[in-house]
């Protein structure tokens, strides 16, 4: 019925989670009760992602459930942080929760909570996140009771069926107004960090009718060895997302939303995947998804979708123990770009829709870790050339500054670029520099090393899909993207033909430029989708 501040992959995933326990407990759901689940296999996403749930009685009668997810820094498993790319089976990956009472009629379940703290590495931390998840149900129950007590539980009830049936009717009269049709489109993830280099295939299938939409994932991988696989809870959850994003009305999200949109994908795909898949780093996954489903989108809707994103946010995560043997464990997901929009630039250095977080601020990495933060900026000529470029991605560098700890990660798009749409250039591929002797060594997307004290580890994000032609942007844009340090005067002259005389356009050599590229390019038609610039050389 309400929401506060979330992740659109963890919000879509709740319905699964809380039918999860309806279906253990059935009968046995009782008032003071509080239930808490991570396992993939039981309605969960991945074992860091818990949800506490909590049923809500007003005089006996259970009448809502307040729900809260949140992505613990450790649940156990091979590797500190419970993230690696590289696990081979959800045995490796840490501590499984089925649904279970966390509180039975409000008393503490003292068993679980021995398991979580012997399993876990930093129990501190993770009772710490736990306490405030419950507090938030306590808080949601709290204020959900002062509503049923103003206006009746009957009443109460009654509303709760009409926002949902509200929900329903607004989002399929917003999606009656789409043109009915059936659009499919691929993409590639890199690998799946255990078979370096073997790419894997995300393939979509969206139908409109009438008032409703169809999206099939059939066509795509099967599940692989590494840890990238997706439960069917949050392939629907970047399903729903995506479509969510196309849609102009002021929607509620809740199942009334859901009901308009059916989700399928085969059973032992990278979509929908079987025990004993492993999924702790399904994120990547997800995040491709929603560039997967845009891509599709946008043959429906052109005018409402923006250009491929920079793939999702990178997992940095670092973990170990210190001289005491104090356990440290840092998680960082790097927030990357958004592709050019229709009507405007891509935002740089902004979350992925799918995920809606934030970078860490350097001063408290440094303060809370043993890391230093060497390079924090804007890279030059990274994002998609278009009438709207993409966003422009960014660099991190940590220092590593204690003895020894163990460097995860989980990055994608270096092989298979972020396309561009309508003539749009496609971004720039990420980049992985690890530097432990002084060599920059280029790193593999995804990866788990031992690292030592001064070591640096650099990540690169990548750049944006461009929207439209670049040869449409403003040469004012242009120029002003080159004073930012965004675009260099070399990539304003070729991608998009300006030409600058200090810090000015000029116009004649600039129309001259734009078309002898126009020329050299040959193209009858912008292509709707672009994964490789034109190479027309300076």
């Amino acid at each position: 019925m309400a929401q506060g501040l979330t992740l659109p992959g963890h919000l879509g995933s709740v319905p699964t989670a809380l039918g999860a326990v309806l279906s253990r407990y059935q009968n046995d759901i009782n008032e003071g009760d509080v239930f808490c689940l991570n396992d993939p296999y039981e309605g969960g996403m991945h074992l860091p992602d818990l949800f506490v749930i909590k049923p809500i009685f007003h005089e006996g009668h259970r009448v809502a459930f307040a729900c809260v997810s949140s992505h613990h820094v450790d649940t156990g498993g091979r590797v500190p942080g419970s993230n690696a790319a590289d696990s081979t089976e959800i045995y490796q990956e840490g501590l499984r929760i089925p649904p279970t009472k966390l509180y039975a009629e409000g008393k503490p379940n003292d068993t679980l909570f021995r398991i979580i703290e012997k399993n876990v590495r930093a129990p501190t931390l993770y009772f710490g996140d736990l306490r405030g998840q419950l507090s938030a149900c306590h808080t949601a129950e709290t204020q959900f009771l002062e509503v049923v007590d103003k206006h009746g539980r009957e009443v109460t009830m009654k509303l709760m069926r009409d926002l949902t049936d509200y929900a329903e009717r607004v989002a399929r009269a917003e999606i009656s107004k789409i043109p009915d049709g059936k659009v499919s489109f691929e993409d590639w993830i890199d690998d799946d960090g255990v078979e370096h280099g073997k790419p894997i295939r995300l393939f979509v299938t969206i139908e409109k009718i009438g008032d409703s939409f169809k999206v099939d994932w059939e066509g795509t991988a099967q599940q692989v060895k590494a840890a990238i696989n997706n439960t069917l809870s949050f392939t629907k959850a970047a399903s729903y997302a995506a479509i969510r994003c196309i849609l102009q009305a002021d929607i509620p999200t809740n199942a009334g939303f859901f009901r308009c949109i059916d989700v399928s994908a085969p059973k032992g795909t990278i979509a929908n995947m079987e025990l004993p898949a492993p999924c702790a780093a399904r994120g990547l996954t997800g995040f491709r998804m929603i560039d997967c489903l845009m891509g599709a989108l946008s043959q429906l809707v052109p005018d409402r979708v923006f250009a491929s994103s920079d793939g999702g946010n990178t997992g940095i995560s670092v973990g170990g123990y210190d001289a005491n043997r104090k356990p440290f464990i840092f998680v960082d997901f790097t927030c990357g770009t958004w592709g050019g929009r229709p009507w405007a630039d891509g935002l740089d250095g902004n979350s992925n829709i799918f995920a809606n977080m934030a970078s860490q601020p350097v001063e408290v990495i440094e303060a809370e870790n043993p890391l230093e933060i060497l390079a924090y900026e804007f890279i030059e000529d990274r994002c998609g050339a278009g009438k709207f470029r993409g966003g422009a991605p960014y660099c991190r560098e940590y220092r590593f500054t204690e003895t020894e700890g163990v460097l995860q990660i989980r990055a994608d798009r270096q092989r298979f670029k972020p396309y561009g749409l309508y003539g749009g250039y496609p971004g720039e591929p990420s980049v992985n520099i690890w530097d432990p002797d002084g060599s920059s060594t280029i790193m593999p997307p995804k990866f788990t090393e031992i690292v030592k004290k001064g070591e640096i580890f650099r990540h690169e994000v990548a750049g944006a899909g461009g929207w439209g032609d670049p040869l449409e942007r403003d040469p004012l844009a242009v120029a002003q993207d080159v004073r930012n340090e965004i675009v260099s005067r070399q990539r304003a002259l070729e991608d998009y033909g300006v030409v600058l005389q200090g810090d000015k356009v000029d116009e004649n050599a600039t129309k001259l430029k734009r078309a002898e590229i126009k020329r050299l390019r040959g193209w009858s038609e912008l292509p709707a989708v672009l994964r490789e610039k034109p190479n027309i050389g300076a």
